[in-house]
């Protein structure tokens, strides 16, 4: 096949090429070989640590519910498995394990305090950082990392993280739920020992401290003395003008008895007021005190939001780089490419065009 004739692909051209191109093939796929195995020789192991866990509901892991006698949930809601995913993603918690872990120094970006260093701590940490939701309706958390303590250490702080930001987001509502439980039972309080100051004053004005009991002894008095006035009236003996003083100190207030009829009966309606407003106050009272506590030991209480099912370990194995395949990739691809080039310059050389112009030229 003459320079001139026109490019034709077949078999037997290829063949024809790929002989005088060999020599130049074999060397690049050599150097690609050589170049990679000196990469990847020199690219260093990376270690995976992997933690998986089940997020709960807000509603379920909340203390007040538990003290009351409610389970805790394990279920994994589409909402509670995004919510997670969504905290594990955020830039506050990146930023919170960077500073922990003092990545800025191990990434090797020098020191912090400036937006470079800051980005490129914040890039190689989300690189090898990654949070998903699996088939089984789990989380499941990885950190990568050349060290392999450190990669299972940042990994057990990250779940540590996520679980104390979503309990954050009732704690804010249970201190304002017991602030409230705090004022309602002060205010009870405060009630209470009003009326209770009010009972005690009626039953001073008044004389009321027994109404059944007093009620009972003024009946019985004032029957006695009654018949023992109509006896002296009658003349059956006795001082009917001192009876008479008598009767009138049992029935009438002026006469100076503490415990008469009419301010029994002036001061029975107002002290039993205040004496069933006294008993339903302190029934609230109790039962508000008994909130506010119950409500103050579960805010103190941390019960945690994640259910874990695997720690995150320091792995036994490394989960990269996969050298062999970096190596075949490279001489593949160099192989792939050279290939290209030398059908291109085939092409080029075997244009008619092209042997017009030099025919012309010369």
């Amino acid at each position: 096949m003459s320079p001139d004739s026109p490019f034709v692909f077949s078999l037997a051209s290829l063949r024809a090429i790929f002989n005088r191109w060999k020599y130049l093939l074999g060397l690049a796929a050599a150097l690609a070989a050589v170049v990679s195995v000196v990469v990847a020789l020199s690219l260093p192991n990376i270690y995976s640590s992997t933690a998986v866990f089940l997020p709960t509901s807000p509603q379920s892991a909340d203390p007040d519910r538990l003290v009351e006698g409610s389970k805790l949930e394990i279920g994994s809601r589409p909402e509670d498995l995004d919510r997670v995913v969504t905290i594990g993603q955020s830039l506050p918690l990146a930023e919170q394990m960077v500073r922990r872990f003092n990545l800025y120094e191990h990434y090797h970006v020098g020191p912090p305090g400036t937006d470079r260093a800051e980005n490129n701590a914040l890039s190689e940490f989300n690189s090898n950082f990654s949070i998903v939701h699996n088939e089984r309706d789990a989380i499941e958390l990885t950190f990568r990392d050349r060290d392999k303590k450190l990669a299972a250490a940042v990994a057990n702080a990250l779940v540590a993280a996520i679980d104390s930001v979503n309990q954050q987001l009732t704690y804010e509502n249970r201190r304002q739920v017991l602030e409230l439980y705090r004022q309602r039972s002060a205010r009870i309080g405060a009630n209470y020992e009003a009326v209770r100051r009010q009972l005690l004053a009626a039953r001073r004005r008044y004389g009321v401290y027994g109404l059944e009991q007093q009620g009972r002894y003024l009946a019985k008095e004032i029957i006695e003395t009654q018949r023992a006035l109509n006896l002296a009236e009658g003349g059956g003996g006795g001082n009917a003008a001192a009876l008479r003083r008598a009767l009138r100190g049992l029935t009438q207030a002026d006469m100076g008895n503490p415990i008469n009829l009419e301010n029994i009966t002036l001061g029975a309606d107002s002290v039993n007021l205040l004496n069933g407003r006294l008993t339903d106050l302190q029934t609230r009272l109790v039962a508000s005190q008994a909130a506010f506590e119950q409500a103050e030991t579960s805010l103190r209480t941390r019960v945690s939001s994640l259910y874990l099912v695997q720690k995150a370990y320091p792995a036994t194995r490394k989960s990269g780089p996969f050298r062999v395949l970096l190596v075949l990739g490279a001489v593949v691809g160099t192989l792939a490419v050279s290939l290209v080039l030398v059908l291109l310059l085939e092409l080029l050389r075997r244009r008619p065009g092209l042997g017009v112009r030099q025919r012309v030229s010369g």
